[in-house]
């Protein structure tokens, strides 16, 4: 499928402002729709939007379909009568431009329990509207809420810990647990519930703001989820032990020279492909409820993905293997049609993993600060460019722009100097140059991430590969946005027709002749 000319920005919801420590669903979230809208922007890109584990990272969630209840907004829980407003009187003292994730859980949580025991108490209205939530959402909504409960039955340990009647789900023993827990079991349904009813509401509004939502789909599952706790057949996992047999990771590369060890379990594909892939095509159908259009990472394990022994300390010792991607994408779209994905095509592309994105039209992805420097990567330059591709200036695994761009003046590595003649550009502000690059490249669609729109340094940087904590912390303020920053935005989108300006149909002249 190839996209229009497009611009967008790409800005997690929990790196919106707002009182509760961490960005939600609230009024915050409609006030930045309202700016993207003034500033011509027609995508809003946002990371995974599930219950995030340990490192806090989106891309290692609990799940692959449920939502994360640290977005819910508390002012509309008191909207609803779930909450009251004395229950928000005493909000702890959070930063305002950095998630502390420990305190924001407990606080958070705290006032999801007190919603909860109000909706049991007289919550006529929304049980039905919960039942019926549920009875949609079946098929991955009990196992969830299930695991959840006994993580917390467990003290949050990881599944492979847990009694074996529990960890390899013991059916008889399983039914008497849920029964004597179902209360607990019941909360996250609730949570859910919640979650998706306020996340459907914004969405609405961003649709009807002439906005596309792009969600982004991790490739891979967390060992630690319900995914693979339900459905250890699907997945690299020894039945009987838990232990992982394969994990997923990249070879050495641009990030690290030891590899990237994700330690995500590996998809057994032979056991997908004997159901045609029916998890898969449950899973993204459940991704375009959420989202317009689905940017999948790291796209090349459709191709071939990097094994790597479960025992092992780095990714170094791996091998590529071979993976049924057209068999799975030709599945999907017999399932739900032409469907819009992004490729995230990053890292080692080879001929034939240019050739699946191809045969389906994904558009690629293209980031130019790999680009500079004598030693940068030239496909990432404009000038190299094909219509059918996502520029950004930069993804949430670089530094910023602008740091980037002064840490290389610091090092004295020539990237600074190289990329001010490339873009004939000799004064202060060369993000502002990158992004005005991008907007006028060939390319069918921009993102730029929020740090770069507001020209902010590394301590706005949202992640470090390879560091297991202090990452996806950052937020901004409503003060940062400068005056006229949205006219700037409207003004770049007009200029390089980002969408195209409508054809005028031209009057027929009727001609007669003498």
């Amino acid at each position: 499928m190839e996209f229009k000319r497009s611009a967008g920005i790409l800005l997690h919801p929990t790196s919106l402002p707002g009182p509760y420590g961490i960005g939600d669903l609230g009024k915050n979230a409609y006030k930045f729709v309202d700016f993207l809208k003034d500033a011509g922007q027609t995508l809003w890109q946002v990371f995974p939007l599930g219950p995030t584990g340990y490192g806090d990272s989106p891309y290692q969630c609990f799940s692959a379909f449920a939502g994360n209840p640290l977005l819910i907004n508390p002012d509309m829980l008191v909207e609803d009568g779930l909450l009251s407003k004395p229950d928000l009187q005493n909000i702890p003292s959070f930063n305002p431009q950095k998630i502390d994730y420990g305190k924001v859980i407990e606080y958070k949580k705290s006032l999801l329990k007190k919603a909860y025991e109000n909706y049991t108490a007289d919550g006529r209205i929304f049980k039905k509207e919960c039942g019926k939530f549920c009875a949609e959402n079946e098929f991955w909504l009990e196992d969830f809420a299930t695991f959840m409960a006994l993580k917390d039955f467990h003290n949050g340990i990881q599944w492979s810990e847990w009694e074996k009647d529990f960890a390899f789900r013991d059916e008889k023993k399983l039914v008497k647990w849920e029964t004597e827990h179902a209360k607990e079991i019941d909360y996250y349904r609730f949570t859910q519930y919640v979650f998706f009813k306020q996340w459907n509401k914004l969405k609405k509004y961003t649709n009807e703001n002439g906005i596309k939502i792009i969600g982004d789909l991790p490739i891979f599952v967390a060992y630690d989820s319900s995914d693979v706790w339900a459905n250890k057949s699907l997945f690299s996992v020894d039945e009987k032990t838990g232990k992982l047999e394969t994990v997923a990771g990249v070879p050495p590369d641009y990030f690290s020279p030891t590899g990237q060890l994700w330690g995500n379990p590996l998809y057994r594909w032979d056991v997908m492909e004997k159901n045609n892939f029916r998890w898969w095509k449950l899973r993204m159908k459940k991704m375009y409820e959420l989202v317009d259009i689905v940017r999948i990472d790291h796209f090349r394990g459709f191709d071939a993905y990097w094994e790597i022994p479960g025992d092992a300390e780095t990714a170094v010792n791996g091998r590529w293997v071979k993976a049924p991607g057209k068999k799975l994408f030709s599945a999907i779209k017999k399932e739900l049609g032409d469907v819009p994905i992004l490729a995230e095509d990053l890292g080692v592309i080879t001929k034939s993993v240019e050739e699946l994105r191809d045969h389906f039209g994904f558009p690629g992805m293209k980031i130019l600060q790999f680009a500079f420097g004598p030693d940068g990567d030239k496909n990432f330059l404009p000038h190299n460019y094909t219509r059918n591709c996502v520029v950004y200036t930069g993804s949430h695994d670089n530094d910023t722009t602008r740091g980037f761009f002064e840490k290389e003046r610091e090092k004295k590595s020539g990237i600074y100097e190289w990329a001010q003649k490339y873009l004939n550009y000799d004064g202060d502000n060369i993000c502002f140059a990158l992004i005005h690059l991008a907007y006028s490249s060939v390319a069918n669609i921009v993102i730029i991430p929020m740090q770069d729109v507001l020209n902010l340094g590394s301590e706005a940087r949202m992640n470090f590969p390879g560091k297991p904590d202090g990452n996806w912390q950052w937020r901004f303020t409503w003060e940062q946005i400068h005056p006229g920053l949205s006219n700037i935005y409207k003004e770049l989108t007009g200029i390089f027709e980002r969408p195209p300006k409508k054809k005028q149909k031209h009057e027929e002249i009727e001609v007669t002749e003498k």
